[in-house]
């Protein structure tokens, strides 16, 4: 925390060092901490937002963990890090996944690459992504946990950002510190709110406003709730069947409602 406080002295508000254009039909999902079901909510939203006849690209955003592939049963021959290493560019790492009617760029796990990727470089495959975005109607960013540097710069790019959390106090600890972190740098950051694995909806209702409160009440900002996701064990044996929810059980509870998410964003 230090360290980024440390940066955003040194960087004026709202910009880095060279102005990625934001995508309109961009959205990141971010979460602060791992294991909130990122990964599995990322790839539920975009077939969703398939089934809604829009052309979706997910993009895999998190090459340390990268699991996109892993949890669709996919064999990807290239993926994002071979765009790090410059060998391949965006356009040539694109996968069409049959089963969810969607395009993968899938990560790499265990690479580091975008972590320790020069600020130019990463600037740079951002604007590439933003141009590939224009051929999408919908591009779903799955970006890994925490609040690295190359997490929030190409979060800043999307229109809008999605913060996973659950009821557990270190989850809504880390989502208030990358809720935190983002308005500071990029004030004009569109926040929005999921709140995944919740027992009711009103429980879920009580995890959201907790979260509100801290914002309204030390950072002045108002995230809206973008909506919630019921604990429902069929998202586990989906998970393990590397097969998407939607699919496996189309009227499952959490399925109704990642639908739902889906809806209410093409219909703001």
């Amino acid at each position: 925390m230090e360290q980024i406080q440390e940066e955003l002295k040194i960087m004026p508000r709202g910009l880095s060092p060279r102005s990625l254009r934001r995508g309109r039909n961009m959205i990141a999902v971010a979460s602060g901490k791992g294991g909130v079901g990122k990964t599995w909510f990322s790839i539920t939203l975009a077939q969703a937002m398939s089934g809604f006849r829009q052309k979706t690209l997910l993009f895999d955003g998190d090459l340390g963990l990268a699991n996109v592939d892993i949890q669709l049963g996919l064999l990807v021959k290239d993926d994002l890090g071979s765009v790090v290493a410059g060998s391949k560019t965006l356009n040539q790492v694109i996968q069409h996944c049959d089963k969810t009617r969607f395009d993968i760029i899938a990560g790499r796990s265990g690479s580091a690459g975008l972590a320790s990727m020069p600020i130019g470089r990463l600037q740079i495959l951002g604007e590439d992504l933003s141009l590939l975005a224009s051929s999408y109607d919908k591009v779903i960013l799955d970006m890994g946990a925490g609040v690295e540097k190359p997490i929030r710069i190409l979060s800043s790019m999307a229109e809008k950002i999605i913060v996973l959390c659950t009821d557990e106090p270190t989850s809504l600890t880390d989502a208030y510190a990358f809720i935190k972190i983002m308005s500071m740098q990029y004030p004009k950051s569109n926040i929005n709110v999921v709140i995944n694995q919740a027992n009711s909806l009103r429980e879920g209702q009580r995890t959201y406003d907790t979260l509100l409160k801290a914002c309204t009440n030390f950072l002045k900002i108002n995230p809206p709730l973008l909506g919630i996701i019921r604990r429902d064990a069929r998202v586990r044996d989906a998970i393990r069947n590397q097969t998407p929810l939607i699919n496996r059980f189309p009227t499952s509870e959490a399925a109704e409602d990642v639908i739902n998410i889906a809806r209410k964003i093409l219909t703001e």
